[in-house]
């Protein structure tokens, strides 16, 4: 039997090795069961069954590339302490690239701690320097990507404001990609969106569209993702927006793309999804919209997953062919 389309692009992704640049953390889970009201406080005691260690931040958007079959590159900056080694074993496990990351004995290792009883998360403790990187930490980090771009298909920059994507990083990296004809797409924060003018492409959701225009009221979506990909001289802009689902903002237009997720259970991690997915597809050089339509299938996966997650080929697949007859 033939190959569908989708499949070929899919398994196509297995050919590709694309970079994440950005802030890499692990999320840590406690899940225990309450019985009880401490005696000391009037806070719950959370008797622990269980700890789980979740890749998070930008190391999420790596696991999706790796679950997808794509080799994956990481980038970033972590401590020289017992969580960094945590985070590294996670990322090599899962035979991820982690030569190009710095260690730093000045920053911590990004950790978010959730207490989980019954169901319920009772706490989140983080562990964490936001502050920009040092110029020494800036120049190192440089150096490892500058060495190691020839190879790569794409960069994902995934910024979660907390100091690894400095303007002088950003800036060096669009300008190398531009010069060697990679793609280059970005997972902003609206207070740093000015430093991504140049990038190939940009996957905000609509809050974040806005605030990267500084409008605090709602207006015209598609406005909206016209002015945000001219003021940033984008190829092309993929807006999420929510139970609305896509627009994909092109040269020549627009197209709204609609959202089949069944249900939805927790949004965490989903705009990790469609960046990856995205990326992936345009790095196998599928149209835009081809690769659009996969990463709203594959967001309407991901969230109907508890926590953050990341999703499979066959699940996309599975999900794609039950939402669209056929390629249009």
């Amino acid at each position: 039997m033939k190959k569908s389309r989708l499949e070929e692009i899919l398994n196509s992704f297995e050919n590709l090795k694309v970079a994440v640049v950005g802030d890499m953390m692990l999320d840590d889970y406690l899940i225990g069961t309450v019985e009880r009201i401490s005696p000391e406080a009037p806070v719950p005691v959370v008797s622990v069954k269980e700890e789980r260690f979740v890749l998070g931040g930008a190391a999420n958007v790596v696991n999706n590339l790796s679950t997808l079959g794509a080799k994956a590159v990481c980038f970033g900056v972590i401590g020289e302490d017992f969580d960094g080694d945590r985070l590294i074993n996670e990322l090599e496990k899962k035979s991820i690239e982690t030569s190009g990351v710095v260690r730093s004995s000045t920053r911590p290792t990004i950790v978010k701690r959730r207490i989980i009883g019954g169901n319920q998360q009772l706490l989140r403790l983080d562990w964490e320097d936001a502050r920009p990187i040092s110029v020494d930490l800036e120049a190192s980090l440089i150096k490892q990507i500058e060495a190691k771009l020839d190879n790569l298909n794409a960069v994902i920059l995934s910024d979660y404001d907390k100091g690894v994507l400095t303007p002088k990083v950003v800036k060096r990296i669009i300008e190398l990609c531009r010069e060697k004809g990679i793609i280059v797409t970005v997972d902003p924060k609206p207070k740093n969106a000015m430093n991504y003018v140049g990038a190939t492409s940009m996957t905000p959701n609509r809050k974040e569209a806005m605030e990267c225009l500084g409008k605090k009221s709602f207006e015209d979506v598609l406005e909206i993702g016209r002015e945000l990909k001219e003021k940033l001289q984008l190829n092309n802009l993929l807006l999420t927006r929510s139970e609305e689902g896509m627009s994909l903002f092109q040269e020549d237009g627009v197209i709204n793309i609609p959202t089949y997720a069944k249900e939805v259970f927790d949004v965490t991690g989903a705009g990790d999804t469609v960046i990856s997915v995205f990326t992936l597809a345009c790095a196998a050089g599928v149209t835009l919209h081809e690769a659009a339509k996969i990463a709203n299938t594959a967001a309407g996966v991901v969230v109907g997953k508890m926590g953050t997650s990341t999703v499979t080929k066959e699940e996309i697949l599975d999900f794609y062919n039950r939402i669209y007859n056929e390629w249009k």
